[in-house]
């Protein structure tokens, strides 16, 4: 029942807070669709009466109509994802048609739906993902069934999964007529404690519950035993109780069996009892309820708020006949009660704490590992089972670590991969079979490699190291993995010696095969490289070898590579793994990064995209080669013009990972990419939007990782073309957007864009020095595209004051660039950089020529800027005014305000209203 024996006990005192609550359900509740949500929270210790007045908060919410949702934490179950979330969710969610379901669930279903018990568990599901989608759902089930009340007592023993998720979901709770009721200790473990404190500080209502008055003592003490007990006896179980209003029901029914006279004579007798009553050892229960009686209550222990009679009774070995007759012993004593749905519970949460530390170390051990059997047969499945698991002394066991094998991958499968590592790190210390255990070990580093990637590294090296090792093929993919979680932890370069010391020692075949396409697509990431050059000259030589043993196999029917019963040679891997694919977009982003012909860059990439869609094998989703494939093939496209197939690929990224659930990284740099898009093509308030999206999501990953960098660059650009210069110089100094940067690439690159912000806040010198760095690296690399890095052009604008002759053999070399790469977009940008350090006829002449190359490109920005910078140079002529005109309607179209403002006023126009 939790807080409280009798609710009289606990509502003494409490008037302020039940008025609290009643106002709460009234702003709910108000006629009209008016309600307002709120957070209401009671915060205290053990005994105080928090459960007594949530049972009020329910007893308002339904007589005022709402639909209310009731969960409790609990101390066995803390280890159960989302148990509280089930326990909240489930039962109205299974209640409803089948109309209203997909009404409720949306797109979700099957994201939620095994998180939330209704749909058995299926391929692995990112948890932010599983996080939006019970926001998803709620709040179309608040919409569904107004108003509704959320209600979670013992909060400080919910599941990890639940608690984060209530969490971000009370931020919602005013938006939507939703109440929003906690009930706490001050006990949550060290994990939990921001997540604590950003509940209990958010709440609208905050009640933190006193210890009772003597005078109310006294008025309980009388309720129990009559009016004749003395003031001085009621005055010490004030004190010995501490006005703790369970503690005092406690000690009152100890008072009752031990027949003691309510005087004070009597008082001395009442902290002996006291301390047997909250203490309650072995002994004490011994005592008690007697031997049957307290094995019964020991499983019920064990089970945790959900006492199923029949399932305690075979965890305990008793008939069902020993099994009832426990039951009553324990029902006449106070420590079991009726629960809905024929389950038990127990009276108070510290009864069940008591019962079960009560329990002898080896039996407790014992009873947990029949508890596992017993629940996994009584249909509660390997989920519930694994919590008992983990409790039980490791003996070598392999069907032990099978099950926790199955429990992890099943965990994983509704989003909870915290559990998973818990289940894996249990079964390497059963410990497995000594050919199992690399195996166990590479399945624990990737259960974390989309949460912990430290973990997965650390995990993943031990596999790999592992005296009895992984099969030919586990052992590549733990490679792989082991340079993704590298590369994403900011570590690319070692991700790509990782791939190539493998590569070094694998036999020849598909396995190698693919870790060199890997070692070449970690290192195209590398923001610096000492042999860059050289590594593009392997990548197309390796190409070239490739095309030659794919085509030379096709023509045979068998190969050195080929495997008994296994693939079918590197054919097989074109088709399954899409190695073509892959080098095919590799050389693809090494030609658009170098600069080379678009056309060129172009024809790799229509390879890599039969019949115009992404192949399996470089699917979004797919975990072969990752995300990064498919996202750099169209930024390929993005950078030649080619916006139509970049937009299909971004559109397609985001409807993937959204459907799928994947809503940490992998969403957060589909966004991005789609931001770069909408810049690009000068939708400049949807990029921000995107843009910002993204930089959500990183910043739940954790500063300092790649997306994060790429969102706060791509947001500080798009801010700056939109007029908001401070805004985007105090976005790009509050998030570090600084020296070192890191070693993987960033879009945009990162020094480059730096420089530009150095030069937009006024320091000439200093832009000119970072620009000039960045255009030395770059060249040592290689890499001479100037849509991604227009280093050329800003550091042009920054010597041209002390340096003009300079700064126009600059800009002159960027057109030079641009020229090469054919694309119309880059071609005009360079043409108004380079005018930006020409005067009179001559800037004029340049800035004809950007605008006709614009006008053929999508860059509809760059095309207003080079509009308005034309309108400028012809003055008050006709053309001149012509294109302020056209500059002025297209920055108004692209959302630039700071240009159209501009444009304005070198056409006269007042700006108020403009």
């Amino acid at each position: 029942m939790g807080e409280g024996d009798g609710e009289g006990a606990a509502l003494h005192e409490r008037e302020a807070e039940i008025r609290s609550a009643a106002r709460a359900v009234e702003a709910l509740t108000r006629p009209g669709g008016a309600g307002v949500g709120e957070l209401l929270v009671y915060t205290g210790a053990a005994g105080l009466g928090k459960t007594a007045l949530l049972t009020e908060v329910r007893r308002h919410a339904r007589r005022a109509g709402c639909t209310v949702l009731f969960a409790r934490g609990g101390e066995r179950q803390r280890h159960e994802p989302f148990r509280v979330v089930r326990e909240l969710l489930r039962p109205v969610l299974a209640a409803l048609s089948e109309p209203e379901r997909a009404q409720v669930f949306g797109p979700w279903e099957g994201v939620v739906g095994p998180a939330v018990g209704l749909l058995p568990p299926g391929g692995r599901i990112d948890p932010q993902g599983v996080r939006d989608g019970l926001d998803f759902v709620l709040t179309r089930l608040v919409q569904l069934r107004p108003p509704v009340a959320v209600i979670v007592d013992d909060l400080h023993w919910a599941d990890t999964e639940s608690l984060g998720w209530l969490a971000g979901f009370a931020v919602r709770a005013r938006e939507l007529p939703a109440l929003l009721a906690l009930a706490c200790r001050d006990e949550f473990p060290d994990g939990a404690l921001a997540l604590q404190h950003g509940l209990v500080t958010r709440a609208d209502r905050r009640h933190e519950l006193r210890p009772l008055q003597p005078a109310s003592v006294a008025r309980i003490v009388r309720a129990a035993l009559g009016t004749q007990a003395e003031d001085a006896f009621c005055r010490h179980v004030w004190a010995v109780t501490a006005g703790n209003p369970y503690e005092t029901t406690a000690l009152l029914r100890e008072v009752i069996d031990q027949r003691l006279d309510p005087v004070e004579e009597s008082t001395g007798q009442l902290r002996e009892l006291a301390a047997g009553a909250r203490g309650m050892t072995l002994r004490h229960w011994l005592d008690k309820i007697g031997p049957t009686a307290l094995r019964f209550a020991w499983a019920a222990a064990m089970l945790g708020t959900d006492i199923r009679p029949e399932l305690a009774a075979v965890i305990c070995a008793q008939g069902p006949d020993t099994a009832a007759e426990s039951v009553r012993e324990l029902r006449r004593h106070g420590v079991l009660v009726g629960g809905p749905g024929g389950r038990l519970e127990f009276v108070h949460p510290l009864i069940a704490t008591s019962v079960y530390q009560s329990m002898p170390p080896a039996a407790r051990t014992g009873m947990h590992g029949v508890a596992a059997i017993a629940t996994e047969n009584a249909g509660l499945g390997l989920l519930t089972a694994s919590r008992h698991l983990l409790e039980t002394v490791p003996e070598g066991d392999g069907a032990t670590v099978g099950k926790l094998r199955r429990a992890a991958r099943e965990y994983l499968a509704i989003g909870a991969p915290e559990a998973a590592q818990r289940c894996l790190h249990r079964a390497i210390s059963e410990p497995p079979a000594d050919e199992d255990r690399a195996v166990v070990l590479y399945e624990l580093g990737c259960s974390a490699l989309l949460t912990d990637p430290s973990t997965t590294v650390n995990q993943l090296r031990l596999a790999l190291a592992d005296p009895y090792g992984l099969g030919p093929d586990l052992r590549v993919d733990a490679t792989f993995r082991l340079a993704q979680a590298l590369a994403h932890g900011n570590r690319v370069g070692e991700a790509a010696a990782v791939c190539a010391q493998e590569a070094a020692r694998t036999p020849p075949g598909p396995g190698r095969l693919r870790l060199e396409v890997a070692h070449f697509m970690f290192a195209a990431f590398q923001a610096e490289d000492a042999d860059g050059p050289g590594r593009s000259r392997r990548l197309e030589e390796f190409d070239r070898t490739l095309r030659t043993v794919g085509l030379a196999f096709s023509d045979t029917e068998g190969s050195a590579f080929s495997d008994a019963g296994g693939p079918a040679g590197p054919h097989a891997l074109f088709e399954q793994d899409g190695l073509a694919h892959a080098v095919a977009v590799l050389r693809c982003w090494d030609l658009t990064l170098r600069g080379a012909p678009r056309e060129e860059a172009i024809t790799l990439g229509e390879t890599a995209l039969p019949g115009g869609r992404l192949p399996p094998s470089l699917g979004w989703t797919n975990t072969t080669w990752g995300f990064e494939l498919p996202g750099i093939l169209g930024v390929s496209y993005l950078y030649a013009d080619r916006v139509d197939r970049a937009e299909e690929l971004f559109t397609e990224a985001v409807r993937t990972y959204e459907v799928a659930g994947w809503s940490g990284g992998h969403l957060g740099f589909a966004y991005l990419l789609t931001g770069l898009l909408r810049f690009r093509c000068g939708a400049l308030a949807e990029a921000e939007d995107y843009l910002r999206r993204a930089l959500r999501l990183a910043a739940r990953i954790g500063p300092g990782v790649p997306l994060y960098w790429d969102a706060v660059g791509g947001l500080a650009e798009t801010l700056a073309a939109r007029g908001r210069l401070a805004e985007a110089l105090e976005l790009a100094e509050r998030h570090g957007f600084a020296p070192p940067y890191p070693t993987v690439m960033v879009l945009p690159d990162a020094p480059t864009l730096y420089g530009r912000l150095l030069l937009a806040r006024g320091d000439a010198p200093g832009a000119a020095a970072t620009l000039t760095a960045a255009g030395a690296t770059l060249d040592a690399r290689g890499w001479r595209n100037t849509v991604w890095a227009p280093w050329l052009g800003h550091l042009a604008r920054a010597v041209a004051a002390e340096e003009p002759e300079r700064a126009r053999e600059l800009a002159e070399e960027g057109v030079r660039r641009a020229r090469e790469s054919g694309t119309a977009s880059a071609i005009g940008s360079a043409l108004r950089l380079s005018a930006s350090v020409h005067e009179g006829p001559r800037a004029a002449g340049l800035l004809a020529r950007a605008v006709r190359h614009l006008e053929r490109s999508p860059a509809r920005y760059e095309h207003a800027l080079a509009l308005v910078d034309l309108g400028e140079a012809l003055g008050p002529t006709e053309a001149g005014l012509g294109a302020l005109e056209r500059g002025l309607d297209l920055a108004v179209r692209c959302g630039a305000d700071g240009l159209a403002e501009r444009a304005g006023d070198l056409l006269g126009r007042p700006r108020v209203g403009r």
